[in-house]
């Protein structure tokens, strides 16, 4: 599984409109071949800061989807009401919990010796 982080800067005043928009695009996507999950974020500390986070089977997914009809007329409605070029970053799945951290749990799994109790 693949994770992509696509962060937009909106211009002041556009904020609902690309909140309504993208809530378009997301249901959208539903059912889209590999598309497991996405969701909107927006940051608290900057207005009109946004980050679509995108969860795809493959990287070639995701890709079909960028290059489709689709997410290019989103791109072009999007080019009049955002601040600057979208920043968009790839995050790959490590499986991190495949068992207790090392220091962590009782007895025999690295944690406080055992005391006979």
């Amino acid at each position: 599984m693949l994770t992509f982080g696509l962060n937009y800067d909106v211009k002041p005043g556009h904020e609902k409109d690309f909140e309504n928009y993208t809530a378009d695009v997301l249901t959208a996507m539903d059912g889209m071949t590999g598309h497991q999950e996405t969701r909107l974020y927006v940051d608290v500390n900057k207005t009109g800061s946004y980050m679509i986070y995108s969860n795809w089977e493959t990287r070639e997914d995701f890709m079909k989807f960028i290059q489709s009809d689709a997410f290019k007329a989103a791109q072009k409605w999007g080019m009049d009401i955002l601040a600057g070029p979208p920043r968009h970053s790839v995050y790959q799945k490590e499986n991190m919990m495949g068992g207790p951290p090392q220091g962590a749990g009782g007895p025999g799994v690295g944690g406080p010796p055992s005391h006979g109790h």
